[in-house]
C-alpha cells in the first residue's frame, strides 16, 4: 500500500535537535533545593499516587481550596508556585487563555488550518503530527516562561447544525470522524512516555462534554439551553467523540458545558461525569468546567437554591476544577454546612494534581526534564510552516470543476483578477481560537507567486452591505485572463456565541459573485473561505462559474495553498466532513431540536447524512480531483458468523455485550487505480448500511483511509472492520446492537453484501468490547 506522502517526521527532528539549547526563563514550578529532598511528594522515586497523597495530606483545607481553580494559588510553605490551567491549543498554540502569551523571544506560533478544515484531509496521521508540533511549541513556551502545560483543546462536539458559529472548530457531523480526530490529535499533544507511558508533554481536554452545539440562536443562548436529548443520540452520536477521547486517545481532562442536558446541568450530573466519563470510560486525568458553568447553572439556570448547593453539586458529581471563581469562593461554605465532606475535595485534587505530577511540575527544574531542550529557536520552526501548509493543501476541496476549468495555466492566464472581501485575508484564515501566526499568506499573495494580479475588495468586508466597489470588479474581470474571487464568511458572521441564521452568502456576495462572473473575460474561480456550509447553489448552477473551491479556514499559509490548488502544483483531494444544505434546511429544522433521525410524522427530515434524505447542495464525503480513480474489490466476505453467548442466538438484534466482540473483525481489500494523468491524494470512505430496521441510519462511516497513487499506477488497499463497532446500532433505549442479516459495504460505486449470522458459544470469560 502507498501512503499519502508528508513532511519527514525524521527531517523534522533533524532540524530541532539541530537548534541551540536555549536559555530558560521558567523558575521551577517545586520540589527544588531542600524542598526536594525534605518533602516525599518531591521523591521521583516513589508512585505518582503516593505523591499526590502525601502532598494533599500536608494542606490546609483553605490551601486546597485555592487549588480548585484555574488560577490555582501558590503553597509558599510548601515551596509550590501558582498555577494558571487555562491554555488553548485548537490548532496551535493561541494566547486565548491567560495562561499563555506572546512576547519577547516567543512573538508568534504556527498557526494550522482551522480543525473542520484539517479534518477534510481525512488524514488520522497528519492530524497526530500536528499534534506533535503543536506539542513542541507549547512545551517550548513553557520552559520560556511563556504558557503553561494544560491545553483545553481539542472540541470534539458533533457539528449537528449547520448554523453553528462553532462548528468551525470541530471535526464534522461524523461521530467515527470526529473520535478518530480525538483520538489522534490527543495522542500528538500528549506524547506519553515514561514508565507504563504514564509522563505526559502537556495535557489535552476534550470539550465540550456533551450535546453542545448552540450559542446563540433566536433568543436560545447556551448559558440557558436544556439540550432534550434521547439516550440513543447521547450513545449513538453525542457522546462517541468523547468515548473514543478518553478509550483511544488516553486524554488527560474532559471539559463539562454550559448547558443542560434532560434539565440537569453537565456541571451538576454525576451520571455523566462520575459514571460515563470515569468509571464507564476510565479518564484517567481531571474534569474541568467550561468557563463559569458554575456559576452559570446557579446565577442563570436557578438550578440550585444556594451558591455552597451548587458547589457542592459539581465537586460531587465528579467535577475537579473550576474555569472561574466559584468554588474558591463557595466550596469553604459548603463544607462548613455539611453538604461537602473534606475528602471529596480531596478527592477532586488527586485527579488535578495527578496530572501535574505527569507532567513533571514536581520534578524540580524544567530544563532537567524531558523536553527541557526545547525554546525559542522550536518554536514558527522552518519545519512546522512547511507542515502548515501541506494541512491546508490537504483541507481544500474543490467542489465544482466544470469542463476541467482548473488548474489555470500561468502561460495561459498570464494576469487575474483577484476580486472579494476575503481576497487579501490574513487573520481571517486562522479562524477562532488562534494565536498570532508566525506570519501569512494571503490568496492574493499566494496568487501573485504565480502571475500578474489586478486586486479589487469586491466588498469593503463579508457583510457586503454595499455596491459601490462592484463595478471596480467588474471592469478587472473583464480585462483579466481569469478571475478569482474569494468570498465567504469570517468571525464577524460565525464564532463564539455567534450562531447564523440563514446559509446563504452574506449581503450581497452573490450579486458580486454572478455579475463578475458575467463579465469576465476568462474562467472564474470562486474560492469559500468559512467553517460552516453555505448555500451557493447559483454558483453551482452558473456555467460562468467555472470552479469552486472550499478552502475553509486554511492557516497561516492558507494562501499559497489555495494557490497551490489552482495551478496544479498541488492536486486536490480533501473530502467535505459536513453536509452541506440548501437553504431551506433553516426553515425547516430549528436550532434547539436535538434529534438526530428523522420524523415524517412531524415532518422532522432529521440531521446529518447519516440520517436526513432531503436535496443537500453538496453531501458529506464530496470532493474533487484533477484525476480520476477506479475502485475493485480484491476481497472481503460474503457471509460471516458472530459468535454470541449462551441463548439468543435466533435473536435479530444481538446486543453487544452479548457477542464475543474480542478480535472480531472483517478484513477487506480494495485495489484503486490512478487512470487520469496527474498523481493524486485519494480518500477511501467506506459506509455500512445495516438491514431495514426501525433504528438504523440510512448509512454510517465505519472506516476511511487516505492513499497517495501515482498516474497511471495503483495500490491496494486493507481494511480491519470491527464487527462491533462497526456493523452495530443503537436501540431506543441506548442499547447497541448488531442486526443479523445482509449488511452492505459502500466504497465508492463499489457495495459489497455481508451476510452476518449469530453462532453460539461458550461463556468462558469476560467480553471486553473497547469503544462499541
Amino acid at each position: 500500500m502507498t501512503k499519502v506522502p508528508f513532511f519527514s517526521l525524521s527531517l523534522l527532528h533533524l532540524l530541532l535537535l539541530s537548534s541551540p539549547s536555549p536559555s530558560h526563563s521558567r523558575p521551577a514550578f517545586a520540589c527544588v533545593g531542600d524542598d526536594a529532598k525534605s518533602f516525599p511528594f518531591c521523591s521521583k522515586s516513589l508512585p505518582i499516587s503516593d505523591r499526590v497523597r502525601d502532598l494533599i495530606g500536608r494542606l490546609t483545607l483553605a490551601e486546597k481550596i485555592s487549588l480548585l481553580v484555574n488560577n490555582a494559588a501558590a503553597v509558599p510553605r510548601l515551596g509550590i508556585q501558582g498555577y494558571e490551567w487555562w491554555s488553548e491549543a485548537l490548532h496551535g498554540v493561541s494566547n486565548v487563555g491567560p495562561g499563555t502569551r506572546f512576547g519577547g523571544k516567543f512573538p508568534a506560533a504556527t498557526s494550522f488550518p482551522q480543525v473542520i478544515s484539517t479534518a477534510a484531509s481525512f488524514n488520522a496521521s497528519l492530524w497526530e503530527q500536528i499534534g506533535r508540533v503543536v506539542s513542541d511549541e507549547a512545551r517550548a513556551m513553557y520552559n520560556g516562561g511563556m504558557s503553561g502545560l494544560t491545553y483545553w483543546s481539542p472540541n470534539v462536539n458533533i457539528f449537528r447544525d449547520p448554523r453553528w458559529g462553532r462548528g468551525q472548530e470541530t471535526p464534522g457531523e461524523d461521530p467515527l470522524l470526529a473520535g478518530k480526530y480525538a483520538a489522534s490529535y490527543v495522542r500528538g499533544l500528549q506524547q506519553p512516555h515514561g514508565k507504563a507511558q504514564n509522563m505526559l508533554k502537556v495535557a489535552a481536554c476534550c470539550k465540550h462534554f456533551t450535546a453542545y452545539d448552540l450559542d446563540n440562536w433566536k433568543g436560545y443562548d447556551r448559558f440557558h439551553f436544556n439540550a432534550k436529548v434521547s439516550k440513543q443520540d447521547l450513545k449513538d452520536t453525542y457522546n462517541v467523540p468523547f468515548r473514543a477521547c478518553v478509550e483511544e486517545g488516553k486524554v488527560a481532562s474532559v471539559m463539562c458545558s454550559y448547558n443542560q442536558v434532560n434539565g440537569v446541568p453537565t456541571c451538576a450530573n454525576e451520571n455523566l461525569l462520575s459514571n460515563t466519563i470515569r468509571r464507564e470510560w476510565g479518564l484517567n486525568g481531571y474534569i474541568v468546567s467550561d468557563c463559569d458553568s458554575v456559576g452559570v447553572f446557579y446565577d442563570s439556570q436557578h438550578y440550585t437554591s444556594s451558591a455552597a448547593d451548587a458547589a457542592a453539586d459539581a465537586i460531587k458529581a465528579g467535577l475537579d476544577l473550576d474555569c472561574g471563581p466559584f468554588l474558591a469562593v463557595h466550596t469553604g461554605e459548603a463544607v462548613k454546612q455539611g453538604k461537602l465532606s473534606e475528602a471529596q475535595v480531596n478527592n477532586a485534587l488527586v485527579n488535578t494534581i495527578t496530572v501535574q505530577m505527569r507532567l513533571g511540575m514536581f520534578d524540580g527544574e524544567p530544563s532537567q526534564q524531558p523536553f527541557g531542550h526545547l525554546g525559542a529557536r522550536h518554536v514558527c520552526a522552518q519545519a512546522h510552516e512547511q507542515l502548515a501548509l501541506e494541512a491546508a493543501r490537504q483541507g481544500i476541496v474543490l467542489l465544482k470543476n466544470h469542463r476541467h476549468a482548473l488548474p489555470l495555466s500561468p502561460a495561459l492566464h498570464r494576469t487575474i483578477a483577484v476580486v472579494g472581501p476575503n481576497a487579501d485575508a490574513t487573520v481571517t484564515m486562522i479562524g477562532n481560537y488562534a494565536g498570532i501566526a508566525c506570519r501569512y499568506t494571503s490568496p492574493l499573495q499566494g496568487i501573485g507567486e504565480h502571475v500578474k494580479t489586478i486586486h479589487k475588495h469586491g466588498c469593503r468586508n463579508v457583510a457586503c452591505n454595499e455596491n459601490d466597489l462592484f463595478d471596480a470588479s467588474i471592469d478587472a474581470a473583464s480585462r483579466a485572463d481569469a478571475t478569482v474571487l474569494v468570498m465567504g464568511l469570517d468571525q464577524s458572521v460565525e464564532a463564539e456565541t455567534r450562531d447564523r441564521e440563514m446559509l446563504l452568502l452574506p449581503g450581497r456576495q452573490q450579486e458580486l459573485v454572478s455579475k463578475v462572473a458575467k463579465a469576465s473575460k476568462g474562467p472564474v474561480v470562486l474560492v469559500l473561505m468559512c467553517g460552516g456550509p453555505v448555500d451557493v447553489s447559483f454558483a453551482k448552477k452558473d456555467h460562468k462559474v467555472a470552479a469552486i473551491l472550499w478552502a475553509g479556514y486554511p492557516g497561516q499559509a492558507g494562501g499559497k495553498a489555495i494557490a497551490d490548488v489552482i495551478f496544479g502544483e498541488y492536486n486536490p483531494g480533501g473530502k467535505l466532513p459536513v453536509t452541506w444544505y440548501l437553504d431551506d434546511f433553516t426553515s425547516k429544522v430549528p436550532m434547539t431540536s436535538m434529534e438526530m433521525r428523522s420524523n415524517p410524522t412531524k415532518g422532522y427530515p432529521g440531521r446529518t447524512y447519516r440520517f436526513y434524505s432531503g436535496p443537500v447542495l453538496y453531501p458529506f464525503g464530496h470532493g474533487l480531483s484533477y484525476t480520476s480513480f477506479s475502485h475493485s474489490l480484491a476481497h472481503a466476505p460474503t457471509t460471516f458468523s458472530l459468535p454470541v453467548y449462551g441463548k439468543g442466538t435466533n435473536a435479530t438484534l444481538i446486543r453487544v455485550t452479548h457477542a464475543k466482540c474480542a478480535g472480531l473483525t472483517l478484513p477487506v481489500h480494495v485495489d484503486v487505480s490512478n487512470t487520469g494523468p496527474v498523481g493524486g491524494s485519494h480518500t477511501f470512505l467506506v459506509y455500512s448500511t445495516p438491514p431495514p430496521g426501525r433504528w438504523a441510519p440510512l448509512k454510517q462511516l465505519v472506516a476511511f483511509q487516505k492513499v497517495h497513487v501515482p498516474a497511471k499506477s495503483h495500490a491496494r488497499v486493507s481494511f480491519s472492520i470491527h464487527v462491533c463497532k462497526a456493523l452495530s446500532i443503537v436501540d431506543h433505549y441506548g442499547v447497541r446492537r448488531i442486526p443479523v442479516g445482509d449488511h452492505s459495504l459502500l466504497i465508492g460505486d463499489i457495495a459489497h453484501s455481508i451476510s452476518l449470522q449469530p453462532e453460539s458459544t461458550r461463556l468462558t470469560h469476560t467480553n471486553p468490547i473497547p469503544n462499541p
